[in-house]
């Protein structure tokens, strides 16, 4: 860690915002956003930390078609990419996504299926680097599906899954994959719900984040206890489970 432009997909993203101020001593820093023109009290923050220049870049995570040459761009003008942060994603409506096929899917396409896109391009341009590293956020809600948000931890499974299976496909090649499994992150994604026991805030999300890139590690829980819950709730009966809150 510490070489190469820090590109963080999602600039207004409290964690991706944290994350990149930690990193941003003497780097680029890159932050993608739709309406990137209004990114300027982000781009402040971030060159206040040490980056050596601050870029925001136009950035629509459902715009599939235009990921390839976006990256592609961004890879041209500002060098190799050291760390890619994915940093995007809704956490959507879930009585509305029951009734409303159209908003379960575009949860599903911005959390899951945009993921995809983003990480497969990435992936192919670090290979073609020798070097990287990718950030991707899982989260506690996709470990075992719950009733109560099923349609944002279905997105969470299927990209974990993904993402776990691309950190294996990378070894070798000298890419490396985080793939951060959170608990709840109390939050502007989270304003108006009740913390869960074992909530974070995106401050102690990305120091965990950032230490565990120092020591190049594959998975980081956070906090650190959520590895045995994990583990522990795939052992309740689903008559237990499908009453457990969000």
């Amino acid at each position: 860690m510490g070489e190469g432009t820090v590109l963080v997909l999602g600039g207004r993203s409290e964690i991706g915002l944290e994350v990149a101020e930690r990193l941003a001593p003497g780097r680029t820093v890159l932050l993608a956003a739709r309406r990137s023109a209004e990114l300027s009290a982000e781009a402040a923050r971030v060159s206040a930390a040490g980056a050596a220049a601050v870029h925001a870049i136009e950035f629509d995570a459902d715009d599939i078609a235009g990921h390839q040459a976006l990256l592609e761009k961004v890879a041209a003008e500002h060098g190799a990419i050291g760390v890619a942060v994915l940093a995007f994603g809704v956490l959507g409506d879930q009585a509305r996504a029951e009734r409303d096929p159209a908003h379960a899917v575009a949860v599903v396409h911005t959390d899951f299926v945009a993921q995809v896109s983003v990480l497969t391009t990435l992936a192919d341009l670090m290979r073609a680097q020798g070097a990287g590293q990718l950030v991707v956020f899982s989260s506690i809600a996709g470990a075992r599906v719950r009733r109560a948000n099923y349609v944002y931890g279905s997105a969470k499974a299927g990209l974990d899954g993904f993402a776990s299976g691309l950190g294996d496909a990378l070894h070798g090649s000298g890419v490396r994959l985080l793939l951060v499994r959170s608990g709840f992150v109390i939050g502007r994604m989270t304003e108006g719900m009740s913390p869960a026991p074992f909530s974070s805030t995106p401050a102690q999300v990305a120091a965990a984040v950032v230490r565990a890139l120092s020591k190049g590690k594959a998975r980081v829980w956070v906090p650190s206890v959520l590895r045995p819950i994990i583990v522990g709730t795939r052992l309740l009966p689903q008559a237990v489970w499908r009453r457990m809150p969000r």
